[in-house]
Order: structure tokens, then sequence, then C-alpha cells
């Protein structure tokens, strides 16, 4: 698709109308009543003709989670988020290359430890406010204040010193040492207008769903568990051009309504994320295309290390040792995935393999315990609803069970699973998805992710404390900083055979994510290895 080959976008939405649902959410107004218009939560995509139809998405994830940019690790939100928001500079969702989205340029010298950005002429927010450097600050304040605890803080703070503002529309990034990786881990920091979001309660406001961006797409109305409505913005001058006058993204984290809203002479979707491997056929004979790609898409299990007696690393790697990973691979995932070969996967450039490798061992698994001294365990399993998710526990129980562990399935809508996570309650395993490639590629930015002394990870396994833990932080410090790459891959390399070993939160398995699409519809889609889907350079066919 050319940047210049769009639909004609809908009228501009009225400043007024965003500024009173702004209003009316600070004083507790619920943020589904928030619209520019009336929007069906049933709406099947024929909304509208020709061009001017509404595209209708499926996503397999919720869309209850926090809309926050600098907070949210949610698949719904980061994926609309990267259409209602923009960094200085933006990724490409499948290289990952960095290209000029607010910022008008690239820094030439990615190896300086200043990088000037200069705002784009004419950008604006979605309620028609200039773009300026005082709302860049401001994101970046946020992200860098020690006092203030973000996901967004892990992947800058070690790295990014301060920002600064050198006029109306120019900004300085005063970087601690040259790192070149920093470039593509801009798209991180969404730039958010201040005037909206500095007022009391704002910030929860967008934990909760509102979004004011500058992107090609403003949010026009948000029903939690339900679906999420955006329209183009027609005020938008730059790079990626909104090519649907509207979207409509259902969330739907039960496999079979989200096949049937795609499939079918009644469809009423065009496109829909994370299908289940067994309808892949059926889907493809009716016409669909269905792709995806490996990744950093995997199972894992984490441990509360305080909860006895998952604080032996002998238990976490027998329960590790015991799990049949060929076969999850095999019957769950219908071919689509590999055992965990190291925390990274095999397609990452920085993957090696690790020093333990969790190979279906029962002997040495029950070995393992026996050495601990446990005997006649007792595990439930805490899992998040995700359908592969659940379809991958089966496995995991009888591996469990067969050396002898009770195990109880558990398994929960993800949001309540890491709502009792935040609230610091008791548990003993969780098994959840994860995909640090939703935040990009490089393997530092990963490991900091689920690993680090202040890490939000860290705080649900309660191990941030262990000597081990401790050693592991400074390891990865040192290779943060790091000049020479191939020094920095063997370092970070080898610090990850440590993680390796201590299994606290580990991979089982590796898996494909799978999109489907209507091809006689939509052209430009590009499947994604990660949660969520991309429409920034999609249009209709």
């Amino acid at each position: 698709m050319r940047d210049d080959d769009v639909t004609p976008a809908a009228p501009a939405p009225r400043r007024r109308s965003v500024l009173k649902c702004a209003g009316a959410l600070g004083a507790g107004a619920v943020l589904a009543g928030c619209s520019a218009g009336p929007e069906s939560t049933n709406d099947t995509g024929h909304g509208g003709s020709g061009r001017n139809r509404t595209l209708t998405a499926v996503i397999g994830y919720g869309n209850d989670g926090s809309w926050d940019p600098t907070q949210t690790a949610s698949a719904f939100a980061m994926a609309a988020n990267n259409h209602i928001y923009e960094g200085l500079l933006d990724t490409d969702p499948i290289t990952r290359v960095p290209y000029p989205a607010l910022g008008t340029e690239v820094p030439a010298d990615p190896g300086a430890t200043t990088w000037r950005f200069t705002i784009r002429p004419g950008a604006a927010f979605h309620d028609g406010r200039p773009v300026t450097a005082d709302d860049v600050v401001f994101v970046f304040d946020r992200i860098l204040d020690p006092k203030t605890q973000t996901l967004a803080k892990g992947f800058f703070a070690g790295w990014l010193e301060s920002v600064r503002k050198a006029d109306a529309r120019t900004v300085e990034l005063k970087l601690r040492f040259p790192f070149p990786d920093g470039l593509s881990r801009l798209t991180l920091a969404k730039i958010m207008p201040k005037h909206v979001f500095s007022r009391p309660g704002a910030w929860d406001d967008a934990l909760r769903g509102l979004a004011v961006g500058s992107g090609p797409y403003r949010q026009t109305a948000h029903h939690p568990k339900s679906n999420t409505t955006f329209e183009a913005f027609t005020a938008y001058n730059g790079p990626r051009k909104p090519a649907f006058r509207k979207m409509n993204w259902l969330t739907m984290t039960d496999a079979a309504p989200r096949v049937a809203r795609i499939s079918g002479t009644g469809a009423g979707a065009q496109i829909a994320d994370n299908i289940p491997y067994a309808n892949i056929p059926r889907l493809e004979q009716g016409g669909l295309e269905v792709a995806g790609g490996a990744g950093m898409n995997n199972l894992f299990l984490m441990f509360n290390t305080r909860h006895k007696p998952f604080d032996d690393v002998r238990v976490r790697q027998a329960l590790h040792y015991a799990i049949d990973s060929e076969k999850m691979v095999r019957v769950a995932l219908k071919g689509h995935g590999r055992p965990a070969s190291s925390f990274l996967d095999e397609g990452n450039p920085g993957h090696r393999r690790a020093k333990t490798v969790y190979d279906h061992d029962p002997a040495k698994a029950k070995a393992l315990l026996k050495a601990a001294g446990v005997e006649d365990l007792r595990v439930e399993i805490l899992a998040v609803d995700v359908s592969w998710i659940v379809d991958c526990l089966p496995t995991i129980k009888s591996s469990w069970d067969a050396i002898g562990v009770r195990t109880t399935l558990a398994p929960r809508e993800t949001t309540a699973v890491f709502t009792r996570m935040d609230q610091k309650q008791d548990y003993q395993v969780v098994a959840a998805a994860s995909n640090p490639n939703q935040f990009g590629l490089d393997a530092d930015l990963i490991m900091h992710y689920n690993y680090g002394p202040e890490n939000l990870w860290m705080g649900y396994t309660r191990w941030a404390g262990d000597p081990v833990a401790r050693r592991l932080f400074e390891d990865m410090d040192r290779a943060t900083r790091e000049p020479d790459p191939a020094r920095k891959k063997a370092m970070v390399q080898d610090y990850i055979d440590v993680v390796a070993e201590q299994a606290v939160l580990y991979p089982v398995v590796h898996n494909e994510l799978m999109t489907a699409w209507d091809p006689r519809k939509l052209t430009g889609i590009r499947a994604q290895p990660y949660p969520g889907v991309n429409l920034l350079r999609a249009q209709w066919a």
C-alpha cells in the first residue's frame, strides 16, 4: 500500500466532545460512554458500503487490561495503541526496523550519546491540540521517574539518562552510554498529550481504556470484554495513513466463536488472530489465508519462590523435566511449536542452546524431588484462559501425575490471574502465555522485560532478593553496557544459562501464532509472530 493510496477519512472529532469524555472519566464515569457517536458492540463489519464499510477484526485476547502505554503488556491494548499513538520513532511490525513517526528522521549516528528529534510539522492529537516538545518530555519524565514504577522504565532507565526540551518542537535525548538498540525501543514510548494525562486521575483512566494519541486512528468507544471501535483521524499527516474509515475490534478469548466470526457464509469479520491449529485446514478450504510465524510466543511456568517447596531450585527443575513437551507440541499445538531449548526462541539472533535443557526425563524429575526431600507434592496450576494454553494444560497435568505429583488445573480469565498477582496473593505455579516480541527482538530487551531487581515479573516470583538473582542482575547490567556486539551477545547467552538453570520463570514451548484473513477483502496483511494485528499497511482489496 502506498502512503497516498488511502480511503478518505471521516471528519475530525470535535475537540469539545473528546475533552468532555476525558472530564467525565475524571469524575468516575464509565469509559464505554465516551464515544463520538453510537457504536454497536455487535457490528458485523457490514456497516457502510464499498470502501467506507467498517473493518471488523477479531482479537483472541481480552481488551480489559491496562491501556496505559507506559504500563501495559496487554496484547489487545498494545496492538490497538500502535494504531492510536506514535513514538518519536516507530518500528516495522515484522522487521522491527525503526522509521520516523512523530520525529522527522532517524538519528544519523545510532552510536551517539545525544539524539536530537524535531517533531513532525502539523502533528496533532485527536482532540485537535498540537503535539509539542512538552508532551514528549512529559511522557519520558514519567518513564524515568524513580518514584513511579512503570513497565516501560525497564526498557529505558538503564541507558537513557534524560530528555529535555530544546524548543517548542525539538527534544534532546541524553544517553548514559552509546546504545544503538535504543532507537528501536523508542516506539515503546508512545507520546501522550500532557494536557489530558497530567490531570488528577488520568493515569487510572488510561489504565481503564482512555486513549488519546496522534496516530492514524482515534478510539471512538471502548466496551471492556466486548469490543473497541476506531475511526480514521482525518488530521493525521504522518507516514501511515488510515485506509479504513472505521474499525471494530472484537475481543473473543474463546476459540469457537472467534473462528465462527471469520468463517462461513455469514462471516462478520475480515481478519482474526490466535487461530487454533486444528481449524487451519477448514479455513483455508473456505478461501481464507492463514499464516503465522515462529517467535518468542511461549507457554511459561512461573513459580512462587516464597511458597515451599518452590524455593528449592531442584523442585522447579524436576517439574520442568517431568513435562512431555514433545507430546505437547504434537497433540496440543499440532506441530506448530518447539520445546524450549533456551529462554529465547531458536529464531532469535541471540539464541544459543542453554546449558540446561529440559528434555522429557521422568526419572531425573523423580530423583530431583527425592534429593529435595519432597514427597506427596500437590500442585495447583493457576492458568490463563488463552485457548491454546488451555489445550496444553492436560499434558502438564498428565506429566506431573506420572511422577506422583497430584496436579489440579485452575484456569481463570487472564485479567483475574494477574489481578491476583498484583494483589500479592499466594499461589504455587502459574501457567501463562508471553511474547516479549511485542516490545522488540533484541535479547537485552527481552530478558530485562522478564528479569530485573524491580521487574514486575520478579515481583510476582518473589525471587529478586535471592543471591543468585542479585548476581544475575549485575551480569545483565554489564551486558547492557558492553559496546562490542559479539561480546555482548556472548554475555547475554551466558546469563541466560543461569536463567535456564534456575527455572523461576521459564518457557516450556515456543509456538507459532496464526492469523486468518479474507484475501478477497483485504490486502497488505502481514501475519506477525506475536499477538494482535497491525493494519497500518493494509487496505480494502
